[in-house]
């Protein structure tokens, strides 16, 4: 499939079709409807559309390794939090608007598509999780092997490469029952909360060190999907008809525009990180008169290109920095699987060459993995006020 040609930001809402505002405009009249939109009305839904818009074109345009990385997974997050929030003052600008039939039931259903949301989130910090298990043997290679600064200059021996010999295997197999079965962190029970003394939980004790946090309502069982739960996110989000167009004075378009924006952000975390029963097979039907119909479709283009390629196609998540690891993890075992002792100075140079490219990954999950949990958990918890604060309101 060829690459998709997009413009950017340039194509202003108004180029829908026949526009949905000016439509709104002509028509409202001279229906004898007494719903009327104000200037400044059209403006911020407007606004809103050249804002996803711009943000997304930000995450299309980055080089092709940079895409599915630790903080290009972060971007995505932050632009995320940012379209929620101005999607979240548009509905506090239009209050009694929201009350009223259809925005309420449209409302109502963005509101069901993010509790799917929640959900997702729940499986990716167990993802996130899965990845630090996987850092500690990582750190046991380099322990053993003079990755670190400690044991750096000490010669390498038959006990240590079998030391990291075990710890590479014990990696290969980890990594291995993710992708077979993505089972291995789905009984953690875990979610973004406080402390809960259910008895679901009492049978989780022995796994509490693995961090601090609880659930606080519902969590992922053995038998959730992530494909099914992506399905479910994206069921019957269809863009608005024409009526309800003119029925919300132009409010059910943010609205398919979050839902949209909600699907794909869902979507591309479960593409980059391990979770359970992964499944990328999510179609994006959005007009490409939207302005950010482009941007988002591209990229959508280019992960699912990426999780089609040989080396990736049976991987446990298309994160770039997973890619990386398995990729100096293997080499490090066949370097270590043919040396002989005594060790060459020419070998053991090869063996820390390939240890230092090994660091340099370890390093950067290191610095990018807690700042990511930390967007999750915040998606996580922003869902939940938005939520909140919708109900509350009608």
């Amino acid at each position: 499939m060829p690459s998709t040609d997009y413009q950017g930001s340039s194509a202003p809402l108004s180029n829908l079709g026949r526009s949905f505002l000016p439509l709104r405009r002509d028509q409202v009249h001279s229906m004898g409807s007494p719903i009327g939109g104000s200037p400044s009305n059209e403006a911020e839904l407007e606004s809103f559309q050249r804002q996803v818009a711009d943000r997304f074109h930000d995450l299309a345009s980055v080089p092709s390794d940079e895409l599915l990385s630790l903080p290009w997974v972060r971007k995505l997050l932050d632009v995320f939090l940012s379209c929620q929030e101005e999607f979240r003052v548009i509905l506090i600008n239009n209050k009694a608007q929201v009350k009223n039939p259809p925005m309420d039931r449209l409302i109502a259903d963005f509101n069901e598509r993010t509790v799917k949301a929640l959900d997702v989130c729940n499986a990716i910090r167990d993802g996130i999780e899965q990845i630090r298990q996987w850092q500690k043997l990582i750190e046991i290679v380099l322990c053993a092997l003079g990755g670190d600064s400690d044991s750096y200059q000490r010669s390498l021996g038959e006990g240590q490469f079998r030391r990291a010999r075990k710890a590479l295997i014990d990696l290969a197999i980890a990594m291995l029952d993710e992708k077979d079965s993505g089972q291995t962190v789905a009984h953690r029970n875990r979610s973004f909360g406080r402390n809960n003394n259910s008895s679901s939980h009492s049978k989780d004790h022995h796994h509490r060190s693995l961090g601090h946090f609880r659930s606080l309502s519902w969590s992922v069982s053995r038998s959730w999907s992530a494909a099914r739960q992506l399905q479910a996110i994206g069921n019957n989000l269809a863009v608005p008809r024409g009526n309800e167009v003119l029925a919300t004075n132009g409010l059910a378009m943010p609205v398919y525009t979050m839902g949209s924006v909600l699907l794909f952000v869902m979507w591309a975390l479960v593409a980059a990180i391990p979770c359970q029963d992964r499944g990328l097979q999510v179609h994006f039907n959005v007009p490409r008169q939207f302005p950010w119909a482009a941007p988002i479709l591209s990229l959508h283009e280019k992960i699912l290109e990426e999780s089609k390629k040989r080396d990736r196609k049976n991987a446990c998540g298309l994160l770039r920095e997973i890619y990386q690891m398995e990729n100096c993890t293997r080499l490090l075992g066949v370097l270590a699987d043919s040396v002989q002792f005594p060790l060459s100075d020419e070998k053991e140079k090869e063996v820390k060459q390939r240890v230092n490219e090994l660091k340099q990954v370890s390093d950067a999950m290191k610095e990018d993995l807690e700042p990511l949990e930390k967007q999750v958990r915040e998606v996580f918890h922003r869902i939940v006020r938005s939520r909140t604060e919708g109900l509350d309101s009608l």
